[in-house]
């Protein structure tokens, strides 16, 4: 059971959400998994249960109401976005041990240029020293994931102040280049899906 890369580089946000849609709704028990890497340009997204109000202000960056699980978050230039269209059923697990694989190939991304990043308990995601550097949100439709994780890369973080990341006031963000990390989103994205290309399937 392997798994397709595909890299699809800067996309616009509701077309290829709706296309993960589609895919999801209509592959059947052959479909091989997909991993999507890409970029997106400035967009909020607002999960299912997720609260207007912590969009702090009225700015020209759309908000996006989505299907994913989770609250406000940010995607933009220079993040990294994976989109995990998984079938659950057939690997043998759930959305939990999906998480926790996902969070720990950032982890283990990390540790390559000797940054030490951790998980929280209750706050999906990836942290370093408390700042997030990678979100995560999933939905599960017919025992298959789609949507999946961002990893701060190179970008302007300026609009994560605009908003509660996550449903969280005042939560630090931070990004590879911050942490000293020179390589470009299109590169840590190569080896991101290369490690999650080997965790999911085992």
């Amino acid at each position: 059971m392997d798994i397709t890369v595909k890299y699809l580089g800067r996309v616009e946000y509701e077309p290829t959400w709706r296309a993960m849609q589609a895919f999801s709704a209509a592959r059947d028990d052959t479909t091989p998994d997909e991993l999507w890497v890409l970029e997106h340009p400035p967009v909020f997204t607002l999960g299912q249960a997720g609260k207007r109000e912590h969009l702090l202000q009225s700015t020209e960056i759309p908000l996006v109401p989505i299907d994913r699980g989770g609250q406000i978050t940010y995607h933009g230039p220079g993040q990294v976005v994976i989109y995990v269209l998984v079938d659950l059923k057939r690997r043998g697990y759930g959305v939990k041990e999906l998480v926790s694989r996902m969070e720990q190939a950032v982890i283990e991304l990390l540790a390559q240029s000797g940054v030490a990043a951790e998980r929280r308990a209750g706050a999906p995601g990836v942290y370093v020293n408390g700042a997030k550097i990678a979100a995560l949100g999933l939905r599960i439709k017919q025992g298959r994931s789609y949507h999946g994780l961002a990893l701060n890369v190179d970008m302007d973080l300026a609009p994560f102040a605009l908003i509660n990341p996550c449903g969280y006031p005042g939560m630090a963000v931070t990004q590879a280049r911050t942490l000293g990390i020179d390589a470009g989103a299109e590169e840590l994205g190569g080896r991101l899906a290369d490690i999650l290309a080997r965790k999911i399937p085992a």
